[in-house]
């Protein structure tokens, strides 16, 4: 019997996945209701039932977060990674690609914008330098 444990995915309930990546329970069961994060399986209680793999993909959305993708497109680019995990936008027709790609780079210059901005203020509030470029801790110690 041990080795059939040994083999099967680790699962943990929804409170530990959210415990692990930050989010809230109600943001994780309306990313399972609209089909971006489903539980691999559930409990004889129907209790949801996450994997590794399903915290990875969660991980991954967050990530998508700050570029302000709707839940419909990172539910697509979720879809094309299932499809090609090394090669994601290969999954995607050219010119939905090609979409991805451009709107994914103005929206992280976006972000870096903010960013450059909030140091400003907090900076100005005399909090420090903040995350100036060249600023970093690994920079001043060289």
């Amino acid at each position: 019997m041990p080795e059939d444990r040994a083999q099967a995915p680790m699962t943990m309930h929804i409170g530990e996945l959210a415990e692990r990546t930050g989010m809230s329970l109600r943001s994780l069961r309306h990313w399972d209701e609209v089909g971006l994060v489903p539980p691999s399986g559930r409990t004889d209680g129907g209790f949801r039932l996450y994997t590794e793999a399903d915290e990875a993909r969660v991980r991954l959305l967050m990530r998508m977060k700050p570029l302000r993708f709707t839940l419909e497109e990172m539910a697509e680019l979720a879809r094309a990674l299932d499809r090609s995990p090394a090669d994601p936008l290969a999954a995607l027709p050219v010119e939905r690609a090609d979409w991805f790609r451009r709107e994914s780079r103005e929206r992280r210059d976006r972000v870096e914008r903010q960013l450059a901005d909030a140091d400003a203020v907090v900076a100005l509030l005399g909090g420090g330098a903040g995350r100036s470029p060249g600023s970093t801790p690994s920079a001043a110690g060289s």
